[in-house]
């Protein structure tokens, strides 16, 4: 049976020239500050900030090089973390990609807004039959029981 699940999002105002969605996530029952970014293909997490979800931060180097986020070359690393949480969907051992965010963190801070921990990409809204709505401020995810 399907379950619809809604997530709140926040619409950034990012600097009078559009808007990034935020929501919070869980990562091993912590609290994740991620942007919504349908144009990425995985979902990522800041490789220096994973530290503070998952004890075990030993990633393995990944073959692909990620583009997207100004580059092209960046080099990205994988590692399982024990529990995702997007509403009250529970996604376990789930094998993410780290990439170093720092450069969006940057600009976020200099707009005057908070870090982010991570990014949720395709993968997820596409498992999940994503859709948002901008008029309500949530995003919809779609699970099977």
């Amino acid at each position: 049976m399907k379950k619809q699940i809604t997530v709140p999002i926040k619409l950034l105002n990012i600097d009078n020239d559009g808007f990034h969605l935020q929501m919070k996530i869980f990562v091993n029952g912590k609290p994740a500050n991620v942007i919504i970014d349908t144009g990425a293909s995985r979902t990522v997490f800041d490789k220096t900030g994973i530290k503070n979800f998952e004890k075990k931060t030993k990633a393995k180097l990944h073959h692909k090089l990620s583009s997207g986020l100004g580059t092209n070359t960046m080099k990205s690393h994988k590692i399982n973390i024990a529990e995702v949480k997007l509403g009250t969907i529970k996604i376990k051992n789930y094998e993410a990609v780290l990439l170093d965010l720092t450069h969006v963190n940057q600009s976020y801070i200099q707009i005057g807004l908070s870090p982010i921990d991570g990014i949720i990409g395709s993968d997820l809204l596409h498992k999940y039959k994503a859709s948002i709505s901008y008029e309500k401020k949530i995003l919809i995810l779609h699970a099977i029981d």
